[in-house]
């Protein structure tokens, strides 16, 4: 019973479970005054993550460099801060044609608790550890444990054991250091603050999380060359949206009509980059694909070599 009163004693302190002033007649505040507090609270999600953008552009080079080794990018979390990692995981094959193994999203609880609360499993450690050495974690490898209030002991056992299994580590957080906390090689502490709803961190910090997943992996994918100017040049096309899209980063870099843009990629099996190439080079399929080999995939590199 006294460890149990001294971790609530504990967690107490962190920033994420202290009540906001702003917020304290929640339930007496009419919807739009509600609303105000709660834009005006968003904002400060924004400037904290601003504040971390040193140690985000470091994380950006690190994953980049791990992936186009070969090598691949795990999230571990529980809640809602493991959810936002299987979100940020899945979002990456379509949208920059990478293989779904080379980013990965672990939830404590396993994938049921992707729809089903199952809280008491952030508190396993070992659990965390043992997620590790399923997947065979390696030196080729980031792995980035994700905890709102910092000391998630799934989180922290996942990282101690990546770090033993010599992955380079990063922990996002949004709370000061505490005694608790996960070691990393690099730690992302946007300081979000007392949420709207005392310790609900599905709000600001939940916030931060997904702008920091967002710019992480956006980022770290760009470096790869699965970008071109603005453009999803690696997306795949797996339905009538992104088939669409497809026709239109065509048409955008080639002056093709979207008729003919469409018709090319059927033609050659949807692969944006390869009939991209076939028409600024005036190559044919084999030769573009061979160009695109040559500089790993990189779109800018195979036109203007």
């Amino acid at each position: 019973m006294r460890k149990r009163q001294q971790k609530i004693s504990d967690r107490s302190r962190l920033l994420t479970e202290q009540r906001l002033v702003e917020s304290m007649r929640l339930d007496q505040l009419s919807v739009e005054d509600a609303l105000a507090v709660m834009h005006s609270q968003d904002a400060i999600a924004v400037k904290a993550v601003a504040s971390q953008r040193t140690q985000i552009a470091r994380a950006v080079k690190w994953v980049a460099a791990a992936l186009k080794a070969g090598g691949r990018l795990i999230y571990v979390g529980a809640g809602t801060s493991g959810r936002l990692g299987v979100l940020d995981a899945s979002e990456c094959p379509p949208t920059f044609g990478i293989d779904p193994l080379r980013v990965q999203g672990v939830i404590a609880g396993g994938d049921g608790a992707m729809f089903r609360s199952k809280e008491g499993a952030e508190d396993q450690s070992e659990d965390g550890a043992a997620e590790m050495d399923a997947r065979k974690v390696g030196s080729g490898d980031v792995v980035m444990g994700i905890a709102a209030g910092g000391t998630t002991p799934f989180v922290r056992g996942a990282l101690e054991r990546a770090r033993k299994r010599k992955a380079r580590t990063i922990f996002l957080c949004c709370v000061k250091k505490t005694p608790a906390e996960a070691q990393a090689d690099l730690v992302i502490r946007p300081l979000t603050g007392p949420e709207v709803l005392t310790g609900s961190t599905r709000l600001k910090a939940g916030t931060a999380t997904k702008l920091v997943l967002n710019q992480i992996t956006t980022l770290a994918m760009v470096r790869m060359g699965k970008v071109y100017e603005n453009l999803m040049v690696d997306l795949k096309a797996t339905n009538s949206k992104l088939q669409d899209r497809a026709a239109r980063v065509v048409a955008a870099l080639t002056g093709l009509g979207r008729d003919e843009a469409i018709a090319l990629l059927e033609r050659n099996g949807g692969d944006v980059k390869t009939v991209i190439v076939m028409q600024k080079r005036g190559l044919n399929a084999s030769k573009a694909r061979k160009i695109l080999s040559i500089y790993g995939g990189d779109l800018r590199a195979a036109i203007e070599a």
